[in-house]
């Protein structure tokens, strides 16, 4: 099984003012936008982190599950967890380690040569957990919620070159690793005590929560050349900056030299 990090997804009030932030302090540009996603009552931007991606959706109506979600963690932040796989065999493994383990598929849709499954964040106890595939099985490169190789149009960002890791925050987060890693077929590892999961290109990383936020997808970590250029943008800004770390989105960005 490898399961390749694609995209997180982030939930926001205000999408104007989280995109000019993510332009202005990361220097990535927005690489595409779905309009697709209004049928969930959502409007979405995409940003390029290497061959990743950052995705904001807000909503544009009420009753939405984004909305909902945002109320019961009281802001902007995490949101989903997004990746690929090779083929519907993995797909499927998933799929059945998630019955086994009491997780309900949220959304399915086989789309020809795309195919998603979203499992409830409710059952996977604080996040969207996607996986995916396509005909194309390309996990440096096409990417179909990116619009195919579309983004590649785009200026890539000249200081975040990816996303190395996604950390979940639980008030029993050796519980939360263990659901996470029966669910996606993947061993915990420990290191210095906290517990990760390995994923092919990047990590699950588990903490307590200490935000007061509740369960959840908190942190980000980020592959930066110059994160004194992104504090002092966020700065700018007015967004929250400590040694290494800007919170933007309701989100810490933990930043890697």
């Amino acid at each position: 099984m490898a399961l390749h990090l694609r995209q997180i997804c982030l939930v926001g009030r205000d999408l104007a003012t989280i995109r000019a932030d993510l332009e202005t302090v990361f220097g990535m540009p927005v690489c595409h936008v779905d309009p697709a996603v209004a049928k969930f009552g959502l409007e979405n931007i995409l940003l390029a982190a290497g061959s990743q991606f950052l995705e904001v959706v807000s909503p544009i109506q009420e009753g939405t599950a984004a909305g909902r979600y945002l109320d019961r963690r009281g802001g902007d932040g995490g949101y989903m967890v997004i990746t690929q796989v090779r083929d519907k065999a993995e797909q499927d493994a998933v799929r059945a380690n998630a019955a086994a383990n009491g997780v309900r598929v949220a959304y399915d849709s086989d789309r020809g040569d795309w195919h998603i499954m979203q499992l409830h964040p409710g059952d996977m106890r604080g996040a969207f957990f996607e996986v995916e595939w396509d005909n194309v099985g390309d996990v440096c490169g096409h990417w179909t919620p990116a619009g195919g190789t579309e983004w590649q149009d785009v200026p890539a960002s000249n200081v975040v070159h990816g996303i190395l890791a996604a950390e979940l925050q639980s008030d029993d987060p050796h519980a939360l690793a263990a659901h996470w890693s029966a669910v996606s077929g993947l061993p915990v590892e420990d290191r210095g005590g906290v517990p990760r999961i390995a994923l092919a290109n990047a990590a699950l990383r588990f903490v307590p929560d200490e935000d007061g936020r509740g369960p959840g997808l908190g942190a980000l970590d980020i592959a930066t050349t110059d994160a004194a250029r992104i504090q002092n943008a966020a700065k700018t800004r007015g967004l929250p900056v400590t040694d290494g770390q800007v919170i933007l989105c309701g989100t810490r960005f933990n930043l890697i030299e």
